[in-house]
């Protein structure tokens, strides 16, 4: 393939991504906001017309930020590719350390990952303390904010870099069938992370108490004894430091796993409802929902870093890319402009993502209604639209493309018909 061509259809992904993201941002907004004045029949008694209301402005400035957001990282992309800002950044990363070497490979991605969040940075500051903070759901103070900063660069340093590294190493040192490697490797610590991080990494940025609740604890307790399901333990997390915003999960793997609560969702459940909750999540166990998906994954990263292997031997893939100089065809120069431009390539695959996503959550709430009494969990529902502002008239096409989660009104009535 000629190098221009390449160029060109880069481009044309990167326009194409841009405008359908745009365009659906923007109907969103529309949608939305034309739906302001009037709560939807079904919520009508248990959401008011402010709460309605404020759902509708808080989607809007998300999705407005959104948009800008979209456009930076496209330009981002853009300048360092075909704008050559990557050749650029290699060349004089060369002053420091030998080129093409392991420690330039490494430097150069870590560059490329700092140049990304730095760019980010303000509008994470904005969404923060302006758009969460505005509708109230910021509890983050700036000293809470930078520490976070802190311990997060702390773990890309010592997890990160020697990850970067041994990719890097498996890549040039295991010949043509490197890509197989770095797959094993990739599953390999991927499942490490699942073991480590409800033990090492979570309590570094939040504190984790045993459910004292007696009462709730026995009946959560029942219920997974119903369902089958084996944990090592039910925590309360302090997520009110930083969010108003309320949330439960599984997190860890085999023995590890462990259940979960935002402190801020039990605030605002009744016990029967913060049951109905955790069966929808134990729907998710129970149809081996993650599982299903860890293997989807790991089918597309094996086809991915197949694809990349092939990739790197064709000079019309870095030239096509702003890498001219042919000097600098390697491994990290690679792998960059693969990172950098898969997202654009990749977006049409984006509404079968959020389609099988869906799917599992009416799967999951189907179990949950099986278990519990469905009319808890369309209730708590209900309260969790309400208090994290999700819009309840989501724009239908924009839902389809984005949303991983069924809209409100139809997951409710489901689960109501089902009762």
């Amino acid at each position: 393939m000629p190098p221009d061509t390449f160029s060109t259809l880069l481009l044309a992904a990167v326009a194409l991504t841009v405008l359908v993201k745009l365009a659906l941002m923007l109907r969103q907004i529309r949608h939305v906001q034309s739906r302001r004045e009037a709560v939807p029949g079904p919520f009508a008694e248990a959401i008011s017309l402010d709460a309605h209301r404020k759902a509708a402005d808080y989607t809007a400035a998300r999705m407005r930020l959104g948009m800008i957001d979209t456009v930076v990282g496209a330009l981002f992309v853009l300048a360092l590719t075909l704008g050559g800002g990557l050749q650029g950044l290699y060349r004089a990363l060369t002053a420091m350390f030998d080129a093409g070497g392991l420690t330039h490979g490494v430097a150069l991605l870590a560059s490329i990952g700092v140049m990304g969040w730095l760019i980010d940075f303000p509008l994470a500051l904005y969404r923060t303390f302006v758009i969460e903070k505005r509708f109230g759901f910021n509890r983050m103070t700036p000293a809470l904010y930078v520490a976070d900063l802190a311990r997060e660069a702390l773990l890309a340093t010592l997890i990160g870099l020697p990850v970067l590294a041994a990719v890097l190493w498996l890549m040039s040192a295991m010949g043509e069938r490197w890509w197989l490697w770095v797959w094993l490797f990739w599953l390999g610590f991927n499942l490490l992370a699942l073991f480590i991080w409800p033990t090492f990494i979570a309590p570094l940025f939040n504190k984790f108490t045993p459910l004292a609740d007696e009462a709730l604890k026995a009946r959560v307790e029942n219920l997974l004894t119903r369902c089958g399901f084996r944990s090592r333990g039910l925590f309360v997390m302090d997520g009110s430091r930083r969010s108003a915003h309320g949330n439960a999960y599984f997190t860890g793997f085999g023995a590890a796993k462990r259940i979960v609560f935002f402190d801020t969702l039990l605030d605002k459940l009744k016990p029967e409802e913060v049951e109905a909750v955790l069966a929808h999540e134990l729907g998710h166990f129970h149809h081996r929902h993650i599982w299903k998906r860890l293997a989807a994954i790991a089918a597309m990263s094996l086809g991915l870093l197949w694809l990349l292997g092939w990739l790197m031997a064709q000079p019309w893939f870095f030239a096509g890319l702003g890498v001219v100089d042919m000097t600098m065809g390697g491994t990290a120069v690679a792998l960059a402009l693969f990172a950098l431009v898969l997202p654009f390539f990749s977006f049409p695959v984006a509404p079968l993502m959020s389609h099988w996503s869906r799917v599992h959550e009416f799967q999951a709430d189907a179990y949950a209604a099986r278990q519990t009494r469905a009319e808890d969990l369309a209730e708590a529902l209900v309260k969790l639209y309400r208090d994290n502002a999700s819009t309840l008239t989501p724009d239908p096409l924009f839902s389809r493309f984005f949303d991983s989660h069924p809209p409100a009104a139809l997951r409710v009535a489901r689960l109501r018909a089902s009762s």
